[in-house]
């Protein structure tokens, strides 16, 4: 009797995984919509177009690119949000993904409505101010903060997005005061900060290092818990306040209760392109490391800077004008 009963709940498990092993075995049957929730030409748009060719590859069916810009990314996310978690429509999405949550508080739950699939890379900010700024380190920069409060003045690509988030962690940590001037871009930003109407930026790395290079931009600390492999003689900002980090992430998301086999199949597909030495290769050249790893890594990520963020967001009482 027992041997029966034991047959018996072999076959119910096989009939329970039977239609997930025919999804993942199928899919993808057609065309999967990959939302990118910024403006074609920046480094989140770069990295999605990189990994959907990729992606195409891989499956031998086409992951297009959609572009759908806005709100600090919050409407190219409301879009996966509502849409059928069948695995035909994803978004590839960057770090600021944690922060524009906590700060525009949209009206869907973006963290629970749109968990991780898979992480691509990282890649640090540096803290890098205009040479007309006399601070020559992280600490000085602090110390001329306190002596003028409010007299400084700092660009980011936008309120909520990562580069405005990573300069009031900064401020929050040492309880400083600058002023916010918010831009349309990273591009905009860049623009002024070179002029020396905005001197101080926590910028994305490509942008601002050859500038660095060239000495029309002093850079004083790269975000990352430790130096970065291309910057080995720039100071984290760590070293100066111990605690701090900030990562710029890329990853691959998906509306919640896409089935665990589509997860698991792109998933799967992400890890294997990341060992690929042609995209090595390319996202060494953005500055990047590949990452990788499970989706589930992926989310204690997503959640943990989720609540950093929000706690910034009351501490600095940033709001969204």
């Amino acid at each position: 009797m027992k041997k029966l009963n034991w047959v018996w709940i072999q076959y119910l498990m096989l009939c329970l995984m039977a239609p997930a092993l025919a999804i993942a075995q199928n899919y993808p049957s057609k065309p999967v919509r990959v939302i990118i929730p910024f403006a074609p030409g920046g480094g989140s748009d770069i990295t999605a177009r990189q990994f959907s060719a990729k992606l195409t590859e891989h499956f031998k069916q086409q992951f297009i690119a959609d572009n759908r810009a806005g709100a600090g990314g919050v409407i190219g996310m409301e879009v996966v949000a509502k849409s059928p978690p069948d695995g035909y429509t994803i978004m590839m999405m960057s770090g600021s993904f944690s922060a524009s949550a906590a700060t525009n508080k949209p009206a869907f739950d973006p963290i629970n409505a749109i968990p991780g699939v898979a992480e691509f890379g990282i890649t640090p900010f540096v803290l890098t101010v205009h040479p007309s700024i006399p601070a020559k380190t992280t600490k000085e920069l602090i110390a001329l903060a306190r002596q003028k409060p409010d007299a400084l003045t700092y660009g980011s690509s936008g309120i909520g997005g990562l580069t405005h988030m990573a300069t009031e962690l900064i401020l929050s940590m040492t309880n400083t005061k600058m002023v916010h001037v918010p831009y349309k871009s990273t591009g905009a930003a860049m623009t002024d900060l070179l002029s020396g109407q905005a001197p101080i930026i926590v910028g994305s790395l490509l942008p601002v290092v050859p500038h660095i290079g060239s000495g029309r931009l002093r850079g004083l600390a790269v975000t990352t818990a430790k130096r970065w492999y291309s910057l080995p003689n720039i100071p984290t900002v760590a070293e100066t306040l111990p605690g701090y980090e900030v990562e710029l992430w890329f990853g691959a998301m998906a509306p919640r209760n896409t089935p665990s086999a589509v997860v698991e199949a792109l998933n799967n597909a992400i890890n294997k392109i990341l060992q690929e030495p042609d995209m090595k290769a390319n996202l060494e050249s953005q500055g990047m490391v590949a990452t990788g790893g499970t989706p589930q890594k992926f989310n204690e990520r997503i959640r943990r800077e989720y609540d950093r963020w929000t706690k910034v967001v009351l501490d600095r009482g940033i709001k969204v004008q």
